[in-house]
């Protein structure tokens, strides 16, 4: 990458709505990262709901209080991660003003990326068949659906849909923003 990079302690929180590709920015993210040296960690929110129990569809997993406190509970550790000199890099849709507040007072180098996708492109996408099952009525509380959820007001870089998107090509526009910034 040529540029010196920040090598410990900060946060990386990618964020949207499911099917945006948030996931898949961030593993492409964690293999430029690692390749460069860096320590990194990388965390996933569906993997977190499972780590902290809270798989199960209902409204106390999945309404508006369950989620906040998930997302709490998702940005203490990365302030645990990150205390012990590390990259973390998440991936969640966590979409909270109080979230995103808290964030940006207490984790360092806090770096907020919002993939701002159009419902039409996420309901393509559907790889876990969450819009196709609301559709059907077999699913609620699915967030920018049935669920309210709160824009980013001052993500670091906000990601507009285009089709001819690569995750690749996010993934070095992203490192070079944090180069820019010198939060890498």
């Amino acid at each position: 990458m040529g540029t010196k990079l920040k090598t410990e302690s900060s946060v990386i929180w990618i964020t949207g709505l499911s099917g945006a590709g948030k996931s898949t920015l961030a593993h492409e993210v964690v293999i430029r990262l690692r390749a460069e040296g860096i320590s990194v960690v990388q965390l996933d929110g569906d993997e977190l709901r499972e780590v902290f129990e809270a798989v199960a569809a209902n409204a106390h997993n999945h309404g508006r209080e369950g989620r906040l406190a998930l997302a709490m509970q998702y940005a203490h550790l990365c302030r645990v991660i990150a205390s012990q000199g590390l990259v973390v890099v998440i991936a969640t849709i966590s979409l909270f003003h109080e979230v995103h507040a808290w964030n940006r007072k207490n984790l360092p180098d806090y770096f907020e990326v919002y993939l701002k996708v159009p419902l039409e492109e996420l309901r393509r996408r559907d790889s876990k068949g969450i819009y196709r099952r609301f559709d059907a009525g077999d699913l609620s509380n699915v967030a920018g659906l049935d669920l309210p959820i709160d824009e980013p007001d001052a993500a670091d870089w906000v990601v507009e849909y285009l089709s001819s998107q690569k995750s690749s090509d996010l993934a070095v526009e992203l490192i070079n923003k944090l180069i820019e910034r010198n939060h890498v």
